[in-house]
Formats: structure tokens, C-alpha cells, sequence
């Protein structure tokens, strides 16, 4: 049900803001480049990680089980940057990152990461291995949250940097 609405918010938010763009053009290719990114920067974080958890090996199963993470990561990711294009009124707010801005992801990805691995574990979905460095209180891996709060700003800006280097051809 989570995904569902998930998506349906992401459905909503970027058509909302897509009539709003006066460059559609950029916009789009923006919004593409940030989801090609945030696929590949976390499916490769969710590779790494692979050894932290418990019954894991780079089998198969456990490499799809990677990519369907990166794609619910991917949405995340979507999720945060449309979310505050809606607050902040700008489809590009990353131009003119401020540090309160880079606080405000890092503290909706960490929240995020938190709750959701306190959900999956709780439902068994996964369990860690013995060495995956636990966050006191939370009692949760740091791993998948660190990943939520580094790669979304590194993917906006990522995305930023390419969508300026397109720009100049």
C-alpha cells in the first residue's frame, strides 16, 4: 500500500509542478536525470551493502531484491526533491542551495531511512549481520541511513551539474 501511494504522490507532484515550468523542456530532462542517478548511485549503495545483512550474498535473488530497493529509493528521492520544489515554489531550488535547504533533506532522508527500516525490520523483511554498526536509540543500521542523507544532495547536484553542462552544447 506504502509504494502505491508512494507513487501516486510522485504521479501528482510532477504533473502539478510540470504545469507550472516555464522551461519543460529542462525540467523533464532534470527530473530524468536525477531518476537515472538516484537508480544507479543507490543501487550501487545497496550492492555495497549487501555483507551488512544477515543471509545475504551476491546471489541472484538478492541482487533483483537490490534493484526493486533502488527503485522504492529512486520515488524516495523524486519524492523529497518534488516535494520541496512545491514548498519552496521553485522547480529548481537546488540552483541556489543554501545550507538550511541541505539540512532540510538530510533530516527528511534520515527520518525516512529511520522509519523504514524500523518498519521492514520489524516486518522481517531483512535483519542485519553482526557487522552492521547499529544507531543507539533508533536500533537501526547506519548504513541505510547515511545512504538517505548524502545521496539525495549529491544526486540533485549531480543532476544540476549535468542538466548546466547539457545546457552549454
Amino acid at each position: 500500500m506504502v509504494p502505491l501511494f508512494a507513487l501516486a504522490l510522485l504521479c501528482i507532484l510532477y504533473f502539478f509542478l510540470f504545469k507550472k515550468a516555464t522551461d519543460r523542456k529542462n525540467f523533464n530532462t532534470f527530473i530524468f536525470t536525477i531518476t537515472i542517478l538516484a537508480f544507479l548511485l543507490n543501487f550501487l549503495w545497496e550492492l555495497i551493502q549487501i555483507p551488512l545483512y544477515r543471509n545475504s550474498s551476491y546471489d541472484i535473488d538478492h541482487i533483483l531484491f537490490c534493484a526493486l530497493a533502488s527503485i522504492a529509493d529512486t520515488i524516495m528521492v523524486l519524492l523529497i526533491y518534488l516535494g520541496l520544489a512545491a514548498i519552496f515554489k521553485d522547480l529548481f531550488w537546488v540552483k541556489n542551495l543554501r545550507l538550511i535547504q541541505i539540512v532540510i533533506v538530510v533530516l527528511i532522508g534520515g527520518t525516512g531511512a529511520v522509519l523504514s527500516e524500523r518498519r521492514h525490520l520489524s516486518l522481517g523483511s531483512w535483519a542485519y549481520d553482526d557487522s552492521m554498526p547499529i544507531i543507539p536509540f533508533f536500533n537501526v543500521g547506519i548504513s541505510p541511513v547515511l545512504q538517505f542523507m548524502i545521496l539525495p544532495v549529491l544526486i540533485y547536484l549531480l543532476s544540476l551539474y549535468s542538466l548546466k553542462i547539457m545546457n552549454k552544447k
